[in-house]
């Protein structure tokens, strides 16, 4: 249900109702029994209550974390160079003598 803003136009109270967006606007102030005028507001928005929402709330766990992520693609871009094959070594000590 949408909350609506309202204001006397007489003593200046102003005060929220909920109601259905059918319901009719309000007419007379619960204080002075005067005129009310409903208010446009611009909402606002999304309101969370409660403790609270955390990431871990909704972790899917079969992923591993981001932290791993990155350690792993690290090591992958920094692998160690293959030890040369027999016939490469034999032909580099040839050549150093």
């Amino acid at each position: 249900m949408p909350t609506y803003e309202y204001e006397c136009k007489e003593c200046q109270y102003r005060f929220e109702e909920f109601q259905k967006i059918t319901d009719k606007p309000l007419s007379t102030c619960p204080k002075c029994k005067g005129q009310l005028r409903r208010l446009i507001s611009g909402g606002i928005g999304l309101i969370f209550k409660g403790s609270g929402f955390y990431v871990t709330d909704y972790k899917k766990s079969n992923l591993p974390a981001k932290s791993e992520e990155k350690g792993k693609q690290l090591q992958k871009s920094v692998e160690k160079p293959k030890p040369l094959a027999k016939k490469e070594q034999h032909k580099k000590q040839n050549n150093k003598r």
